[in-house]
This record gives structure tokens, sequence and C-alpha cells, in this order.
């Protein structure tokens, strides 16, 4: 979807965000999507200077690109030389212009790589449904498409995940490590998106239970867990538990444990201190669903629940994001490496048996277009 690079686009990323009749399909769109936006830009505006000035996602996501195909060209020589290209949903480089360039460069085969790991048609969705409505135009020229649509489960991406999880959870006292809970927080959906088929919900926690399922091989890490969603927007019902209601949670809980232990007689509580399986008051917060720091992360996260728990007397620690993780740059790597492999053999199809499957609510004709047309290879 990308961000605004600096605070003065904020207003057309906004705009951009809100006239998208696939994600938010409002009555009267063109007019009251730029209403809406206007509305909310200083508040927006606020908040990436807060963070800096502007997203670090553009930044990021080019780094990532670059060192994929730095290893790609070593991995996969036959198709060598790679070169990546990013295309935004809501902010530069959008995809009118990504295809532009492309054209320019004589591109004749390309892989819309989500950098969305779980899909939801909210997303990934959107993004390829307009990424059809320009190709099938024209733009970009002659292109044979295939598409990487999700990864969930990949077993580099829960690779990444699991090492800056342990290094989070090095940061607190031995006797306390494992009793740590580990917040997974991810985007949340609508319920009317949630309620119509999209699997997001489920990809997501197959994620988290690959996590949890290695952190257990690796280190025998077995610490209580949760999946929690954020940044709702709107009085509408969303998926829950929101992760700023999990830690308010888990403070409360915490004091209710420490009330019980300070009433039980002295000799007794270094016992059950050790006993004790959950440090409700030790969390480590995990971005599970994004792979780099932008607003959702280095805003809510970082300024909103990272503080309002110690503001609540707890002790949280913020896994890094998957940035440039030398973990994660191979994982991209292996994905198009074996994507090529798999899509490069007479017969083979350009897309996922998944990515075929609409959702069962689903009653948007351009996604049955959309898949119909990268199913053909783009034509």
């Amino acid at each position: 979807m990308g961000g605004p690079s600096t605070v003065s686009e904020v207003n057309f990323f906004l705009t951009n965000l809100f006239s998208d009749k696939d994600l938010i399909p409002l009555p009267f769109q063109s007019f009251i999507a730029p209403w809406i936006a206007k509305r909310r830009t200083p508040k927006i505006e606020k908040q990436y200077e807060d963070i800096g000035g502007g997203s670090p996602i553009l930044r990021y996501t080019r780094e990532q690109g670059r060192l994929m195909c730095q290893l790609l060209d070593e991995m996969s020589p036959a198709t060598a030389p790679h070169k990546p290209y990013v295309a935004f949903r809501y902010a530069n480089p959008l995809t009118s212009q990504t295809l532009e360039e492309m054209k320019a460069d004589g591109v004749q085969r390309a892989i819309a790589f989500t950098q969305y790991p779980q899909y939801s048609c909210s997303t990934t969705g959107s993004s390829l449904n307009e990424l059809y409505r320009k190709a099938s135009r024209g733009e970009g020229g002659k292109i044979k498409w295939s598409v990487i649509d999700r990864w969930a489960m990949h077993d580099g991406l829960v690779n990444a995940f699991t090492n800056l999880i342990i290094k989070s959870l090095s940061k607190f006292p031995v006797h306390r490590r494992s009793k740590a809970v580990i917040l997974f927080s991810a985007h949340s959906l609508p319920m009317s998106v949630v309620n119509r088929g999209d699997p997001y919900i489920m990809e997501v926690a197959t994620t988290v239970g690959s996590v949890m399922q290695r952190l257990a091989s690796v280190d025998g890490f077995e610490n209580p867990y949760r999946l929690v969603w954020q940044s709702q927007v709107g009085p509408s019902a969303w998926m829950g538990q929101q992760t700023s209601e999990a830690i308010k949670g888990l403070a409360r809980l915490g004091d209710e444990e420490e009330k019980r232990v300070s009433q039980i007689p002295q000799q007794s509580k270094k016992e059950l201190a050790e006993l004790a399986s959950v440090g409700y008051k030790d969390v480590v917060l995990v971005p599970i669903a994004f792979t780099s720091d932008h607003i959702e992360t280095l805003y809510e996260l970082d300024l909103e629940y990272v503080q309002e728990g110690k503001e609540l007397g707890m002790t949280v620690e913020r896994a890094e994001s998957l940035n440039t993780s030398p973990f994660f740059i191979r994982a991209l790597a292996d994905l198009v490496t074996d994507h090529l492999k798999r899509t490069e053999v007479d017969g083979a199809s350009p897309v996922s048996t998944q990515m075929m499957l609409r959702c069962p609510g689903c009653k948007n004709p351009t996604c049955g277009e959309q898949k119909r047309w990268f199913a053909g290879w783009g034509n």
C-alpha cells in the first residue's frame, strides 16, 4: 500500500486510500473520499512528524528489493539480471508510474510479488486489481506476468521472525524470559471483510503458529502468546481483541497476581514465583503482518502501545521489524527462485491454486477478471 515519504504527501496518500473502492466502498466516493482525507490529514501529519517526518517504507522496500536481487543473480543465473520495481497503491511510486518505468526499460517478464505475507482482498487483492486495470490496458507494454500472492508459512519468513523474537526475549532476565507473553500484533480488518470469507485472519494465525512451533524447536521457548489486532478505524466492528486492550488486560491480570502473591506467607513466595508460568507484565510485541517499519510500527506500536505498557508498570519489548534482516532477504530470494523454477516449466501455472479462489461472499467482478487475467500470464 505504501506510505507518504514526507509530511506534505499525507493528504495525497489519504485521498488515494479513501478513494479505493476495493478497500472502502463508499457512496459518492469521488466526492466523499477527498473530504474524509482533508479532515484526517492534520492528525495523521502530526503522527508522521513524530516518527521523523515521513514513512521509511519506500526506502526499506527499495533496499529489500536491491539486496534480494543481488542474491537472485547468484542463485538463479539463468534468469539474471534481476531488477526490483516498487509499485505502491496509495503513495508514490504508484502502479502507473512503475509500469511506465518498466515499459521504458523494455521489461518482458515480471513477477508481481506481494510484500504482504498473508493474503487479504483489502491489501494484496486491491493491489493486484489495480495492476490488472492498468496493465491490461497496455500500460507497461507487453509483459508476461506471474504472481507470488501469499507466503504466510514460508520457512525463511518463519525463521526471520523467530530470530528477532529470540533477540527481544534475550533482553529479559533469564528467570523471566520463558514466562514473558508474546503478543503478535497484526493490522485488523472490518468484520464485513472477514465475514465474506477473506483468508487473512486464517493466514496470520498460521504464521503465528509456525513461529511458535519454530521457537519451541530452536531453543525450547514455549512462551504464552496471543494474536491481537491493531489499527482499527471508525465505529464499525473490526476483528479483535485490539492490541491496546490486550496490553491493558495483561496489566490488570498482573496487578491481580501481585496482590494475590502479597497475601501468601513470605517463605512460599519465592517458590510460587518460580512455578508461575506467565509473566503478565513482561511482554514482547511482534508486528507479525508487516515486513518493514512504517506508521503502524513506529508510531502505533512504539509511541502508543509500548509507552502505554510502561505507564501501566509493564516491561514491553517491541521485536524489530524484518526490514533488511539477512534471514528475511534470503527468504525473499528463496521465494522468487522457487517461483521461477516452478513457472518456467512448460504447462506451469503463473498463479497459485489458492489465488484463484474468490471469497465466497465476493461481489466485486474485478476480482474474478483479475485472477483470470493473471492466470493467462497477463493476456
